[in-house]
């Protein structure tokens, strides 16, 4: 209680104090003499023009222990932003089922690369209604309803403000949106990038339409592309088999149809006898599906990464050569993207992703028609 008391009689003082001053100030003033506090006032005044024409003079140097000002940290801004630009970017792509997510884990065992997939970034009319329906697979993903250059062209909203604000009326909007798109992944890639101490950052993009190798090209036109290319009919194979494990019953909203859960069942129950029945595994509508979209899409990004991009920024994998020799595949590749390509590196990179401890044990050519790596090998489509 005695320190409370003090510090109540110590409040009171300054109240007083206070209301003296205020008191003495308004008296002085209306007798028309200087308030005690003029010349006060006076002084601080002709300090402050000292110090900005000092300010003038001598450019503000800023130090590490000082705040920067709100245009120093613009300038910085600018700065990171042109930094961002030189940062290595790269691109996986390829059917689905080709070896890219088992090549991008590869990719990101080296010290240099950090490579995730699968951002969905490019396919400007890739949207999927039935997103909500979607099972998550093996890694735990969902798809996403629709590719980050639709959702940015396809906003309403954002396109009305683009053809309204007179920092872009008078521009074309569909350049607009590239740019967005262009800015949006590099901010994402970098900002992971930076936290993971390497230098060179790649997405595993797959080829969810025909153009999207020369979406790649017009929007990041610094950027590299890897496309891995897998034999057709042994994608075709795999993919069927990935059909089975994540699409739901056509009763239960989804497009596996009656005949191809039939199909499945019996496969899994006795594999060698199915197959040597000579029963195909497809339906005609799948086989079909199956050749004519691998054809376009791989095609077109043939067509599109030599024509468009060039050697130097475009590079083919094929899948049944990682299988063969994944050192001098993998070394190839990583001199492509800049980065050290020693017999150590290229090694623990293989040795990391291989068949048998990725797939829980099972040695290459071992099925197992329920999991993400159904087999690894190649010419498989022989057997069906």
């Amino acid at each position: 209680m005695p320190v409370f008391r003090s510090f109540m009689t110590f409040q009171m003082r300054q109240i007083r104090a206070f209301l003296d001053l205020e008191a003495g100030i308004a008296r002085n003033a209306t007798h028309g003499k200087e308030p005690p506090t003029a010349g006060l006032d006076s002084r601080r005044s002709r300090s402050r023009q000292a110090v900005r024409q000092r300010r003038i003079e001598q450019p503000y140097q800023v130090t590490d222990k000082e705040e920067r000002k709100p245009a120093e940290r613009k300038s910085l801004g600018s700065q990171q932003s042109s930094r961002q630009g030189k940062i290595p970017i790269f691109f996986v792509t390829g059917a689905g089922k080709s070896g890219t997510t088992w090549f991008r884990r590869m990719l990101d065992h080296h010290p240099e690369i950090m490579c995730r997939g699968e951002g969905w970034f490019f396919g400007r009319n890739v949207r999927y209604e039935n997103h909500k329906r979607m099972e998550t697979d093996a890694e735990g993903r969902t798809p996403r309803p629709a590719s980050l250059y639709n959702a940015l062209a396809e906003d309403e909203y954002l396109r009305m403000w683009l053809e309204r604000t007179p920092w872009t009326r008078d521009g074309d909007v569909e350049e607009h949106l590239a740019d967005l798109t262009r800015e949006a992944i590099r901010l994402f890639l970098t900002k992971k990038l930076s936290q993971s101490g390497k230098r060179v950052v790649g997405d595993k993009t797959p080829l969810l339409s025909p153009g999207v190798v020369g979406e790649i090209g017009a929007i990041m036109p610094e950027a590299k592309v890897i496309h891995v290319i897998r034999d057709g009919r042994d994608r075709a194979v795999s993919w069927m088999h990935h059909i089975w494990n994540r699409q739901l019953p056509t009763e239960e909203g989804g497009n596996l149809e009656p005949e191809e859960r039939d199909k499945r069942d019996r496969y899994r129950e006795a594999p060698e006898a199915f197959l040597a029945s000579g029963e195909s595994i497809f339906t005609k509508k799948r086989i079909r599906t199956a050749s004519l979209t691998w054809a376009l899409n791989v095609g077109s990004a043939r067509r599109q990464g030599l024509r468009l991009l060039g050697n130097g920024r475009y590079a083919e994998v094929r899948y049944e050569d990682l299988l063969e020799r994944p050192e001098q595949e993998l070394r190839r590749i990583f001199r492509f993207l800049g980065v050290s390509a020693g017999k150590r590196v290229v090694k623990r990179s293989v040795m990391a992703e291989g068949f048998e401890r990725r797939s829980g044990g099972r040695e290459r050519g071992e099925e197992d028609s329920t999991s993400a790596r159904r087999k690894g090998v190649a010419g498989d489509w022989k057997n069906v």
